[in-house]
């Protein structure tokens, strides 16, 4: 999901800040600079109750089970993860995010810019919310600001649709890209070094051969060898997920990868719980309601669950709406070879469970049906989302490539939209046979529909949030929901399984044929927050419920 840079910021005589590539100056560079120095950003386009949209909540967790080497580690960790979020600023953004943040005089617009990355509303499709900034670039830092889709296209240089580069214009204006691991080489040495300080202070041996790789791929840009060591870590009561990985802020095409990290502590208690549904996989594969020729593929056998608490965000990840579910790598290789790992944040599921979605049912579901929204439900459906990424099919069947490659920028909104669906069957599936035992297939199918609403309010720039609002649309067009007289929404159990069916069947369709233009009319019909939707939101803005969190978090946090 993201931006474009703004690399030469020019005043013009307004008073206005715009980006080069918007505007021209006769001005010379240092007069621009001087000029630069002496603005400050006020808001504007938003309410200053939008400001609020995110409540804090303080990261911890409970270290006692560590011996000092791990407590150390995690303090190295972290600051790794913080060099993976100045990484991201340059890639988000563009400019010095102290410089940035320094020109924004009021602390609550201080703090909202620092939580967005930028000048631009993340979970408003990235309106923008500061003086002197223009719209935000789709394809962000990655791409020249001039380039357009057809040109890219219609090139043809090295690693076109890389994930780890960025795409310049040489001296004679040709495009052409730059590995991260040139673009940030000092940024990524200091990285690496630390990533090798951790592995040094590791007992378990294959957590410091999957630091030690990954160390070698921030310098070396090839990170399937570390994507394929993490995978064969299973054991480390301690986990770092770190470097170039999600293409959700690349939304020109889809292609390039965002730094982030996350730190993390293993429940075992609840890793040990989860670790039997893995198993499941090949069969649910088999079983999707889809034409055979679409599950043809068949899902790594070294897939696992756990849950963690984590105690440090960093860069993308840290960005806008926060993650509480990590399924990864996203290498197509490593997943048909090994499958992937499913990453539960706990501690953060449990703050958006508590903070946003019990009091959206509160507002938005019959009363009567309130008592189906249980944290088991929002636990397993966030979980099965996970798991339902492994499900389906990963190369078209047409010849077209990946999905990935295929959809381009679509391809995020529809992969997230399928996990959602295909999660909602798996708990179906692993009811009837009397695998989950918690609840009811109401308590899931209800804590589902209010975690719509919760999720559509990232907005159209989150391809969490576009998944939602075609969801939400097809379901209303299946009449899976009914409304009563007082706006509040009910769920029809047998029409709600239907609908999943039909949507299930349409997305892994659409993805294996790599069809981009039906899944651009998909969302052109259906992605979209249409007026009665747009009331009920409001009606959550006015009861003053968070859309999103946002962490107090570090080493000082957690006493170290």
């Amino acid at each position: 999901m993201k931006l474009s840079k703004l690399s030469s910021a020019i005043l013009v005589a307004s008073g206005l800040l715009v980006s080069a590539c918007s505007q021209q100056s006769t001005d010379t560079p240092n007069n621009q600079q001087a000029k630069a120095d002496a603005t400050n950003y006020a808001m504007q386009n938003i309410d200053k109750q939008r400001l609020d949209i995110y409540t804090e909540v303080t990261l911890t967790s409970d270290l006692s089970h560590l011996n000092d080497n791990q407590k150390k580690m995690i303090g190295v960790l972290i600051d790794a993860s913080k060099i993976m979020d100045n990484l991201f600023w340059k890639q988000a953004f563009g400019e010095d995010k102290a410089t940035f943040l320094s020109r924004i005089q009021d602390p609550n617009v201080r703090r909202f810019a620092d939580i967005n990355y930028g000048p631009w509303d993340r979970l408003d499709g990235d309106k923008v919310f500061l003086s002197g900034f223009s719209e935000k670039s789709p394809g962000a830092q990655f791409y020249p600001h001039d380039m357009t889709k057809e040109e890219l296209n219609n090139a043809d240089f090295k690693d076109k649709q890389g994930l780890y580069s960025m795409v310049k214009r040489d001296q004679q204006g040709n495009l052409v890209s730059t590995a991260y691991a040139t673009e940030f080489r000092s940024e990524l040495e200091e990285a690496a070094k630390l990533l090798r300080q951790a592995s040094n202070l590791a007992v378990d041996k294959d957590f410091a051969n999957y630091l030690n790789l990954r160390a070698d791929a921030l310098l070396n840009n090839s990170y399937q060898p570390s994507d394929f060591a993490w995978m064969d870590m299973k054991n480390n009561p301690i986990d770092v997920v770190i470097g170039p990985i999600e293409t959700y802020e690349d939304q020109l095409f889809g292609y390039r990868s965002a730094f982030e990290s996350y730190v993390l502590v293993k429940d075992l208690a609840w890793s040990e719980r989860l670790a039997k549904f893995a198993a499941f996989l090949p069969e649910l594969q088999t079983g999707l309601p889809v034409a055979q020729k679409y599950k043809q593929e068949v899902p790594g056998s070294d897939a696992d669950l756990n849950a963690y608490d984590v105690v440090y965000y960093a860069g993308h990840s840290n960005a806008g709406s926060k993650t509480i579910a990590i399924n990864l790598p996203n290498d197509e290789q490593v997943q048909l070879e090994k499958g992937t790992r499913r990453l539960q944040l706990k501690n953060a599921m449990r703050a958006k469970f508590d903070k946003i979605l019990v009091p959206i049912a509160d507002q938005l579901i019959v009363p009567e049906q309130r008592k189906h929204i249980t944290f088991d439900a929002f636990f397993a459906n966030t979980m099965f989302h996970e798991v339902a990424h492994g499900l389906g099919i990963k190369n078209t069947i047409t010849g077209k490539g990946t999905v990935r490659q295929s959809l381009q920028e679509h391809a995020s909104a529809i992969e997230e939209g399928k996990a959602d669906i295909l999660g909602l069957y798996m708990v179906e599936q692993l009811l009837k046979k009397g695998e989950i035992t918690e609840g009811t297939l109401e308590d899931y199918y209800v804590t589902f529909m209010a975690g719509i609403f919760r999720s559509v309010r990232f907005g159209a720039s989150s391809a969490h949030g576009k998944a939602n609002m075609i969801r939400f649309n097809f379901f209303k067009q299946e009449g899976a929901f009914s409304k009563n007289a007082q706006g509040l929404y009910q769920v029809d159990m047998e029409k709600m399984g239907a609908a999943m069916a039909k949507l299930s069947n349409l997305i892994l369709t659409l993805q294996g044929d790599g069809d981009y233009q039906k899944v651009d009319a998909l969302i052109a019909t259906h992605g979209d927050i249409k007026a009665e939707l747009q009331a009920d939101l409001a009606k959550l803005a006015k009861a003053n419920i968070p859309v999103d969190v946002t962490f107090n978090q570090g080493k000082s946090v957690l006493g170290l």
